[in-house]
């Protein structure tokens, strides 16, 4: 048998390494570039008419949060959105990032649900999101107090994820203070 009577069976070989690979990987853990660096320069208009703009300088006050982006449309949204609620009841600082939504289904959404923000930015045309590396939505980050990323995930938040994960940094982050 000749060398190239054997190349397919060598790609297919090949191929089905890769999709080997491929399976024991989590597609949660997509890897961002941007974890380690600070959050990128934004000024988003607020949702709610009465609070100022959300920018990169409100995630600069020394304080670790985490900062979530979500639409109203977004079904996986409305399953994490109890644990949002909640880690805001245990005094953890979320804020938000209404992903190409309108306003007013975003403000329904959180009337119908409770508004766990404490300061929420609309994002209508996604440019801040993609700077940010948002494939989709729901995705939560945790920035560090001066304004740094040092961690995201993709897809709505578990419980799992959140006391495994989040919790522990952000307790370590405020110096034992979540």
């Amino acid at each position: 048998m000749k060398p190239v009577h054997l190349l397919p069976l060598g790609l297919f070989v090949l191929i089905a390494a890769a999709l080997a690979v491929g399976l024991t990987l989590k597609p949660r853990d997509i890897p961002s570039a941007l974890i380690g660096k600070p959050v990128p320069a934004f000024a988003l208009a607020p949702l709610h008419e009465s609070e100022s703009p959300f920018t990169d300088e409100d995630l600069k006050d020394g304080k670790a949060r985490i900062v979530n982006v979500w639409a109203s449309w977004c079904v996986p949204c409305v399953a994490e959105h109890p644990i949002l609620t909640d880690l805001t009841a245990a005094g953890v600082s979320v804020y938000g990032i209404n992903y190409k939504d309108k306003p007013e289904d975003a403000r329904l959404f959180l009337r119908r649900l409770g508004d766990p923000f404490a300061k929420i930015g609309v994002d209508p045309d996604g440019r801040t999101s993609i700077e940010w590396g948002v494939y989709g939505v729901p995705e939560t980050f945790v920035v560090s107090g001066d304004g740094v990323i040092v961690y995201k995930t993709i897809s709505a938040l578990t419980r799992e994820t959140v006391n495994s994960e989040i919790l522990p940094l952000l307790k370590e982050l405020n110096g034992g203070a979540e």
